[in-house]
């Protein structure tokens, strides 16, 4: 039984929102997010409880859904450089592709002050999803307008593919989402790493906490700091500084061996693959 099936119970007794009703009310593409990381065996449990006060997100009938990110950096890894530093102003650059309905968005995230996301977003060709070229403007301009400047030649390439489920909720009360992240995977060149055991919470609101955040800190879960890129790229090139994120890396990613593939993948969209993420 994988860790998406045995919370499935829980999530088929919620009322269901579609998509357009869930942008409507907690689009939030600036934000605060919290991350949780727990046993995907905790899923159930902490999903019941949640249930009464969520609906979940619903699309013909399906609840959890497959992305693939492809994660760009430029040659001398800016993006995660700000990030192991803690750079004031931060970016991530990726393409995100709904495997599932085949649709694919180039995103440009920005971190500011005091933990806030803001988010732009472009409509992309799912057969782009391993370059920027078509969006390089799009990038150049949500930097400028931010006024990040990564590097002189304004090159970015890929760097890490991240895989995921994702089951995203809306709490109606708060107008926050939550999303469930399992079946975890990360490639980089030719090693792969998979973290079928962990689940990813993470709540995204407005500013104050969820009823969810408040409902793990009472469990004891307190929020991690993981990133699927920077972290994923740290559990892969140990040559890498990795301070913000050494503590989940030593608790949850240090026991998990890379595998290797026999021959050398590049870093473009697999459809073979069943990974995912939203």
């Amino acid at each position: 039984m994988t860790a998406t099936t045995t919370f499935v119970p829980a999530v088929a007794r919620m009322a269901p929102v579609g998509l357009a009703e869930l942008v409507e009310r907690a689009a939030l593409q600036t934000r605060v997010d919290r991350k949780y990381v727990v046993p995907a065996d905790a899923l159930p449990h902490l999903l019941e409880q949640v249930a009464p006060h969520a609906r979940v997100l619903d699309i013909d009938g399906a609840r959890t859904f497959r992305y693939e990110s492809v994660y760009f950096d430029t040659p001398r890894l800016v993006s995660y450089h700000s990030a192991a530093y803690r750079r004031r102003r931060r970016f991530k650059v990726r393409t995100r592709t709904y495997l599932d309905t085949a649709e694919c968005w180039l995103e440009v995230k920005i971190s500011g002050a005091r933990g806030s996301i803001t988010k732009h977003r472009l409509p992309y060709h799912p057969a782009d999803c391993d370059t920027v070229r078509p969006g390089r403007h799009f990038v150049e301009a949500a930097l400028a307008r931010e006024s990040i400047a990564p590097e002189a030649d304004g090159s970015f390439e890929p760097v890490l593919v991240t895989g995921y489920q994702r089951t995203t909720l809306l709490l109606p009360e708060s107008a926050s989402r939550v999303t469930v992240d399992t079946a975890l995977s990360w490639r980089h060149g030719g090693s792969a790493l998979r973290l079928s055991g962990l689940a990813v919470i993470e709540t995204k609101t407005a500013s104050a906490a969820s009823p969810v955040d408040r409902m793990l800190w009472q469990r004891g879960v307190r929020p991690a700091r993981i990133s699927k890129y920077a972290t994923g790229l740290a559990a892969l090139r140990l040559d890498l500084p990795d301070a913000p994120w050494r503590r989940t890396l030593r608790r949850h990613f240090r026991g998990a061996t890379p595998s290797v593939d026999p021959v050398p993948t590049t870093l473009s969209h697999r459809p073979e693959q069943e990974t995912s993420c939203v």
